[in-house]
């Protein structure tokens, strides 16, 4: 018999849309896939040539659990220039992305039935993690007038004594919305004053289209003490099969980690460590180029966009998706459980197009589309999009 934690776990959204995709392709059917938040860049050039060279010298013993000092060395310079925020390598421990990050954390600091409040839209599979490793995740509903970031009142609301942790997800996905420094505070402080630990996912942060990036751990000391950051390479150095993510923390929490990291993984692959230490120290031309050209298709998305009915949208500050309210047709489609998925399924199926449905995010009246893809291809999904959207309301 399968454990309990099997049973509430809700299956992921995005893996049954890749699912339908390939069978479809299978059936010889081109589809325009706008639903994977994977950037359309091969790693920079010196992180493949610190990779390669990891194998020719034979760097493929175990090592660190904690991750490879050179780069743990790495991401502290990285923390130290790029986030204003002062690290040792010992707060530093790298994982096999920062879906592992996430999890040993929660692992580190959740007891079974502890709190943590997840404001919505959220990532799909943070309410997942939150549940194997033990805890309840609190839904923490935000609104659109405040491009879906949550307020101090609304934490206060949903803070209770059982409360051990609060997600925050900056720049966010699916919505591309990036905290202030002022917005941030407040919250910050708050949780500091309750004991509340912060497990900030900034995953997004090297893709900010805003004057400036505050990162929860550079407010303050205390906020420092307090906060576990998650951060990684996937998005930033498009390094998403290499599987290298890290957290900054505590010693104390870090030496946690560290000790739940030794019994289940001991440490990510050699060779993608050291692709790392290359993103991180030789590659920042390169990731600069990268995001020049998402703010480039953000800029031309946003221009189209604003021609189109039927449709409003959160303007993305970060990252590389584009989240769009789709409730406007909510009246004229037959659907059973989630509008979102409905839409997605008929946009599939008699459009060719691939997109998330918002019910995967916790917001039922959105899908979400990646441009992390070639920007023609984006475009032409918006025109579906838009078909889709008038065929409705004329009908």
């Amino acid at each position: 018999m399968l454990s309990k934690k099997v049973s509430q776990i809700t299956p992921s959204y995005t893996i049954g849309i890749s699912t339908k995709v390939k069978a479809l392709k299978q059936e010889g059917k081109t589809i325009v896939d706008l639903s994977i938040g994977e950037p359309d860049f091969f790693i920079p050039e010196k992180a493949t040539e610190r990779g390669v060279e990891a194998f020719h010298t034979n760097q493929t013993k175990y090592d660190l659990v904690p991750g490879l000092i050179t780069l743990r060395e790495a991401i502290v310079e990285k923390l130290k220039s790029e986030n204003g925020v002062l690290y040792t390598p010992s707060d530093i421990v790298v994982s096999s992305g920062a879906k592992h990050a996430i999890t040993n954390s929660l692992l580190a600091i959740l007891d079974q039935g502890d709190e943590v409040i997840l404001p919505v839209p959220y990532w799909t599979s943070y309410p997942e993690m939150i549940k194997i490793c033990g805890g309840v995740p609190v839904l923490l509903q935000t609104n659109k007038t405040d491009q879906f970031k949550m307020t101090l009142e609304s934490l206060k609301a949903h803070h209770t004594t059982k409360t051990k942790m609060l997600f925050i997800n900056n720049p966010s996905n699916p919505t591309g919305a990036v905290y202030t420094k002022e917005e941030l505070i407040p919250i910050v402080n708050y949780c500091i004053d309750n004991g509340i630990y912060i497990l900030s996912d900034e995953i997004y942060e090297r893709i900010c289209y805003t004057d400036s990036f505050t990162s929860i751990p550079s407010i303050s000391e205390a906020a420092k003490a307090n906060t576990i950051l998650i951060n990684g390479l996937s998005k930033s150095a498009a390094m998403t099969g290499l599987r290298i993510g890290y957290t900054a923390s505590s010693p104390e929490i870090a030496k946690a980690i560290a000790t739940i990291q030794g019994h289940l993984v001991s440490h990510p692959s050699l060779a993608s460590q050291w692709a790392g230490v290359g993103a991180l120290t030789e590659s920042k031309t390169e990731i600069d180029q990268m995001v020049a050209v998402y703010k480039s298709r953000r800029e031309a998305l946003i221009k189209q966009l604003n021609t189109m009915k039927g449709i409003e949208y959160i303007t993305p500050d970060g990252a590389f998706y584009l989240y769009l309210n789709i409730g406007s047709i909510k009246e004229h489609v037959a659907f059973e459980g989630a509008f979102s998925l409905k839409v997605c399924d008929d946009l599939l199926n008699d459009y060719n197009l691939a997109v998330v449905p918002g019910i995967a995010f916790g917001t039922d009246d959105y899908i979400r589309l990646s441009y992390a893809t070639e920007l023609s291809l984006v475009q032409e999904g918006l025109k579906r999009i838009e078909t889709y959207l008038q065929s409705k309301l004329n009908a």
